[in-house]
């Protein structure tokens, strides 16, 4: 799989804190497109479940695989490794779990950065907040790519939010 294209990016990289929790600071989602954003995620992403975020802020929704096994070679996020491959803040933003062969094409795109612990080999990046439709439509691929990854499989097609 290829990594999807991304158009630009409009605007200035948003603010995040440096360290652990890593959050996004300005530029957050506005509460009706973070709502879109979680109800295509569950609607989209067949094989997953919502739970409490295992390295996260207690604020954050994870997805999980839910009874699937992992993507031969993928590698989610810690502790385990195989099972939660992102979670949303409450801002909008997300962490993510994506292709190793896929961070450079992501991280010169504009639209994330990495996670602090990346550096360390932690398989993790963040996806910046969408902050209107036309950023949730990115968001959207990006999440994809990382779904993908995951479970080997493609996220569902043309599902709307609801």
């Amino acid at each position: 799989m290829t990594f999807p294209a991304l158009p630009t990016r409009e605007g200035d990289r948003p603010q995040t804190g440096p360290e652990v929790p890593h959050l996004q600071l300005s530029q957050t989602s506005p509460a009706q497109v973070r709502g879109e954003l979680l109800q295509w995620m569950a609607a989209a992403l067949p094989g997953t479940a919502w739970g409490r975020s295992k390295v996260s802020a207690p604020s954050s929704r994870a997805l999980f695989l839910d009874g699937a096994t992992c993507a031969r070679g993928a590698v989610l996020m810690p502790p385990r490794g195989d099972e939660e491959f992102a979670h949303v803040h409450a801002d909008g933003s997300l962490h993510l779990a994506l292709d190793p062969a896929h961070h450079a094409a992501f991280l010169s795109s504009g639209w994330g950065e990495k996670h602090p612990l990346y550096d360390h080999g932690i398989n993790v990046v963040m996806l910046y907040a969408p902050r209107d439709q036309a950023e949730l439509a990115v968001a959207k691929k990006v999440i994809g790519a990382s779904y993908t990854y995951a479970t080997g499989r493609t996220p569902a097609p043309d599902v709307a939010a609801a």
